[in-house]
């Protein structure tokens, strides 16, 4: 039987994912920001006609509006949260190119194999 040594070199590619979740990252984000500088105009404008009409329903809708805002807050903090645990995510996994070497043969070949390059 012949000695045969393999070498076997994998390596990643610039993931496509990558480039998607950056740029839903910042669309995202901008939607959020939108969200909640509507939101700021919105209460401003409700609270002033509240305080204008003294109803009850106005005040309550100022305050589910309030809430509202404070919601698109907590989601833009949830969204750097996420990002930041994919950017973790995609730094632990690894090294990038593994490089192994395979012999195909019997133990009594390899040992003749490794003697021979001991020698060397």
């Amino acid at each position: 039987m012949d000695n045969e040594t393999v070498d076997i070199t994998v390596s990643n590619q610039v993931n496509p994912t990558t480039v998607d979740i950056e740029k839903d990252y910042k669309y995202t984000r901008g939607q959020l920001y939108s969200i909640i500088e509507k939101g700021q105009e919105a209460i401003n404008g409700i609270l002033e006609l509240a305080q204008e009409s003294e109803m009850p329903r106005a005040y309550e809708v100022a305050g589910q509006l309030i809430k509202n805002v404070a919601d698109a807050t907590d989601k833009l903090m949830d969204l750097q949260k996420k990002l930041k645990d994919v950017n973790e995510e995609k730094e632990t996994k690894g090294p990038t190119t593994v490089n192994n070497s395979l012999f195909v043969g019997s133990t009594a070949e390899l040992q003749k194999f490794l003697k021979q390059n001991d020698k060397a």
